[in-house]
């Protein structure tokens, strides 16, 4: 693993995201109020006291999320979210 500083925050959310049925932003909201819900279906998630982002895309109607990105904040500053 790349970050590992990362591996216990984020497989506490990959458990969390395989049992949660998220049929809108505001259900994801909800469990998350610090995520960004951007364009084209992409989330945000604050890793690490905000220090990692993980970006996903989520299709709320089939409840499936796509791991799009997990990076340094300074990595993610590089990326176009709506576009990764």
């Amino acid at each position: 693993m790349k970050y590992k500083e990362t591996e216990e925050q984020l497989k506490a959310w990959y458990r969390e995201t395989e049992n949660a049925q998220w049929r809108s932003p505001a259900a994801l909201k909800a469990l998350y109020p610090s995520a960004s819900i951007i364009a084209e279906n992409r989330v945000v998630f604050n890793i690490k006291g905000n220090k990692y982002r993980l970006v996903v895309r989520v299709n709320y109607a089939y409840g499936i999320v796509w791991i799009r990105f997990i990076g340094s904040h300074h990595d993610y500053s590089l990326i176009n979210v709506a576009k990764i």
